[in-house]
């Protein structure tokens, strides 16, 4: 038993959407309790940007102090290895409970199959993986058998059809974005690095015929808000102060001309309210979005949100956003928050307002969730313009000469 919901008409505006948005839910780091937080939101439609379940055997991928709860089984390589650990998944309540409570839109990250896989390269090529085409099929396959997508999605082989467009009326239209299956493989590894190769112009992350589809959706549309709704962080995250520029080469920062194309594309086809919405990091950020962002007084011409993780990496730790060099080093980045949770969106015709919902600890069940944050964006004004930012707690004070960047890295990156 579930709630579905009706969109509006396609001429209608309709009333104003509750939209969430979630990402990165590792059985072992913790309970689902953000789940079940949401569920008792009541929103009208969630989004799961990726990393729905993790590939691990047991204690693999393990938190500080320990793992809270245990993969049951290898790591997933079998089609029958994939069904065991989505099942697994199923099993829990809250998880249920998000499920019962409103529509999902969904997309894969990574951890769907394998960390860091690129099209038909798997996370470590010097690793021999002779079977990975075979992997990817059974993974691609476990997918569509457990999550809610229509029959244009059915896998065929090791390809499957998961970007697609969902329209709410006239008030908004999802792009939902796949950056794994069509991607170029990472320029220079998968981590932080200053990599040359990421410039390169006949790189991309999401494929050229999906970059097309992107682009003409975008040209086409008559929404109030056009919602981007993928995976990996869209903005430029530079974490060096110094003149090199020293970024993460999984997400967009390692596409740069793939990036270039579809931003000046939204700006070229004057769509109205582009909006980036994000996973993948395990923390929650806001930034503006920019054409140039070596040159920050450039204007801004669209905004992302991005969710944290449901549990990945473990409780986290409250802090002071303003105290993190990278929004120092990127002034683009407006937001940062090291705890679990969600966002709640609330979209009406002349506001997008945006709720970082957080929870104080994962690995212990039953916490309560409040709003860490709260970020407006005004129709045809892009960018994010906070409303709303709760004290630290003084009892989650940071251990003092922590080193933030690399903390940064290490939550983002760290892996067996």
């Amino acid at each position: 038993m579930g709630r579905a919901r009706t969109a509006p008409h396609a001429l209608s505006h309709g009333s104003a959407l509750a939209m969430a948005f979630v990402s990165c839910a590792q059985y072992e780091h913790g309970y689902f309790t953000a789940y079940g937080r949401l569920a008792e939101e009541r929103p009208d439609l969630i989004l799961h940007l990726g990393d729905y379940q993790y590939e691990y055997r047991r204690d693999t991928y393990t938190i500080p102090g320990g793992n809270v709860r245990h993969h049951e089984g290898p790591e997933t390589e079998s089609l029958a290895n994939y069904r065991q650990r989505h099942a697994q998944y199923k099993t829990d309540p809250d998880l249920q409970a998000a499920h019962a409570a409103a529509p999902w839109l969904v997309v894969w990250d990574d951890h769907e199959l394998d960390n860091n896989w690129a099209d038909e390269v798997p996370e470590k090529p010097e690793v021999p993986q002779p079977n990975f085409l075979a992997r990817r099929e059974a993974a691609f396959r476990a997918y569509y058998e457990n999550m809610p997508l229509r029959r244009a999605a059915i896998p065929r082989g090791v390809d499957m059809q998961l970007y697609r467009r969902v329209r709410w009326g006239r008030m908004a239209t999802f792009h939902m974005l796949d950056t794994r299956q069509y991607r170029s493989d990472q320029g220079c590894g998968d981590g932080y690095s200053d990599c040359p190769a990421a410039a390169d112009p006949a790189r991309s992350i999401t494929g050229d015929a999906q970059e097309r589809w992107l682009l003409d959706g975008m040209r086409r549309s008559e929404a109030r808000w056009d919602v981007i709704g993928q995976q990996v962080f869209f903005a430029q995250r530079d974490n060096n102060a110094g003149p090199a520029k020293i970024t993460s080469q999984d997400a967009w920062d390692g596409y740069v001309a793939s990036r270039q194309r579809i931003t000046q594309g939204w700006v070229d086809a004057e769509v109205r309210n582009p909006v980036v919405l994000t996973g993948d990091v395990h923390a929650h950020w806001a930034s503006d979005l920019k054409l140039d962002y070596d040159d920050p007084t450039t204007r801004t011409v669209g905004s992302e949100l991005v969710a944290s993780s449901i549990t990945t990496g473990g409780d986290g730790l409250d802090s002071d956003p303003a105290a993190h060099p990278y929004l120092t080093i990127n002034p683009h980045l407006k937001f940062y928050n090291n705890q679990r949770g969600y966002v709640l969106t609330r979209i009406e015709r002349d506001r997008l307002t945006a709720d970082f919902k957080v929870l104080p600890q994962v690995t212990r069940p039953g916490a309560a969730a409040h709003t860490k944050a709260t970020f407006v964006i005004e129709d045809r004004v892009p960018g994010v313009q906070r409303t709303y930012l709760r004290p630290v707690d003084p009892s989650a004070a940071r251990t003092p000469g922590i080193d933030w960047i690399q903390e940064t890295v290490d939550l983002e990156t760290k892996r067996p």
